[in-house]
């Protein structure tokens, strides 16, 4: 038993990391993560053992996070994304402003493609494993994230995004 401890103990950091990222807001990130670590202690018993531990918690925060937006039905993410991309030490001021419109952007990207974005490109999770997390096909998780990189690369330049017409 000590063991689970200590491996849901080492992805807490991870975890917070995702929490602020989606929720756009430390308050509610932290209560997402306790909400995630209450749930994944009083289910313990049914991770499989040898099965990635990361991917299980995030799965569950995904569902505790989408649980919470049905609840309460508001938009996520009107608070901005500053605390969560604090720009590093010695960082210029251009980089520190380059962070701060990422920041902005990934916060008016639909849930969807944030979740695949962050998971994929902070977390740096496998397509596979996203899929897995987040209970869609391996084929919606690349749409999504092709269309929200799309999207994200749209905001950042100031342009509309193209929507592309399928025949």
């Amino acid at each position: 038993m000590d063991d689970i401890k200590e491996l849901i103990t080492e992805q807490i950091p991870r975890l917070r990391r995702y929490a602020h990222a989606l929720t756009g807001n430390r308050v509610r990130a932290d209560d997402l993560v306790q909400d995630t670590l209450e749930r994944s202690w009083s289910r313990r018993h049914l991770w499989r053992r040898g099965s990635d531990l990361r991917a299980w918690l995030f799965a569950i925060m995904h569902n505790v996070f989408v649980n919470q937006l049905r609840k309460n039905s508001a938009a996520p993410g009107h608070v901005p994304f500053d605390e969560v991309f604090d720009p590093p030490s010695g960082s210029s001021p251009d980089e520190a402003l380059e962070l701060r419109d990422l920041a902005s952007a990934l916060e008016r990207l639909p849930t969807e493609y944030r979740e695949v974005l962050l998971l994929v490109g902070l977390e740096q999770m496998r397509y596979e494993d996203v899929a897995e997390i987040l209970g869609v096909p391996l084929g919606t998780v690349m749409s999504r994230l092709s269309r929200g990189r799309d999207r994200l690369r749209a905001l950042l330049s100031g342009q509309p995004p193209v929507l592309r017409r399928i025949k």
